[in-house]
């Protein structure tokens, strides 16, 4: 049996901060990001073989994309705000774009990049309030997209 050679596995990376860019555009950085990932449907078909023996073969289906999920802490910005006020005045030409999700880590250099392509603002979700803790607000956006890729 081969021995593994450990001096070529790499250490995972330690995300410190991540951003979101929108063709080409940075707006802010997130502390939060989920969905990031794409699934197929599973087809099974069976086959009997000789002797009656059953086969089951699984192929790929239909491709499917997670809704990307960001979160972040309320500023003056109203980019995003903005990006989905276009969706709800029904103005997809605009609302369509494409974009980055970049990661960084504590050095402020990017180490890992995915990319999306024709996304929308499907849902904003505003702060929850409350004056009796020191929480800070935060905002959510949800985008919808037609694919997406890691580039580095």
């Amino acid at each position: 049996m081969p021995r593994i050679a450990f001096d070529s596995l790499k250490d995972p990376q330690v995300v410190d901060h991540f951003s979101l860019e929108i063709q080409g555009l940075e707006h802010g950085t997130f502390r939060e990001a989920d969905g990031i990932e794409s699934s197929n449907d599973v087809i099974e078909t069976r086959e009997m073989g000789l002797g009656g023996k059953q086969y089951v073969t699984k192929l790929p289906g239909n491709l499917k994309w997670g809704d990307i999920t960001l979160k972040r802490g309320v500023t003056d910005s109203m980019e995003l705000y903005k990006w989905r006020q276009a969706v709800i005045d029904g103005n997809m030409a605009e609302a369509r774009k494409s974009g980055s999700i970049i990661l960084y880590n504590a050095m402020n250099e990017a180490i890992g990049r995915y990319d999306f392509v024709r996304a929308w603002p499907s849902k904003y979700k505003g702060p929850g309030v409350n004056a009796t803790n020191n929480a800070i607000a935060s905002e959510e956006i949800t985008l919808a997209h037609e694919g997406l890729t890691r580039s580095s």
